[in-house]
């Protein structure tokens, strides 16, 4: 197990995943699991330490799981790591993410389906990104929203000839 997890890190890409407020435990855990699967350079909780891992389906122990109790805390890392912070929400003033070239560094930022991100996290972000959407719902599931935004960052970014269908 420490080969693969030394192997992972060697290749894992330059974004970070970073999840605020949210309160459904299942969800952190689907964002856990989508971040292995994408390896993402590290996922940061930042607020509540203790979740359910169930959802995680153990890809946990394959990642940097970061705590941060406070956003301060954890902005106060992404500006030391010189990692721009990227807010994935659905709010007025949101770029549309098809339009946008995200940096190859970053924090990718996701909020509790509802509330979002908080306004101390949003006043540290370099970019609002939006996922456009077609139907009834404002808002699609936390988890999905991060799997779309995580590879539209593959997209863009990662070797695909080094990737596993």
């Amino acid at each position: 197990m420490d080969a693969i997890i030394a192997d992972l890190r060697a290749r894992a890409h330059p974004f970070h995943i970073a999840i605020e407020n949210f309160q459904h435990d299942f969800n952190i855990g689907t964002v856990v699991r989508t971040a292995n699967a994408f390896l993402a350079g590290g996922v940061h909780i930042v607020g509540k330490r203790r979740w359910n891992r169930r959802g995680a389906m153990m890809t946990e122990q394959y990642l940097d799981v970061h705590h941060h109790a406070t956003v301060a805390e954890f902005t106060d890392w992404a500006e030391s790591q010189t990692m721009p912070l990227i807010i994935v929400d659905n709010v007025q003033g949101a770029t549309p993410i098809e339009g946008v070239e995200l940096p190859s560094a970053c924090a990718l930022v996701f909020g509790q389906e509802g509330p979002g991100v908080s306004e101390e996290m949003r006043a540290a972000a370099a970019l609002t990104i939006g996922i456009t959407q077609f139907g009834s719902t404002r808002s699609i599931n936390a988890g999905v929203a991060a799997g779309i935004v995580m590879h539209h960052w593959i997209c863009q970014h990662a070797n695909l000839d080094q990737g596993v269908v």
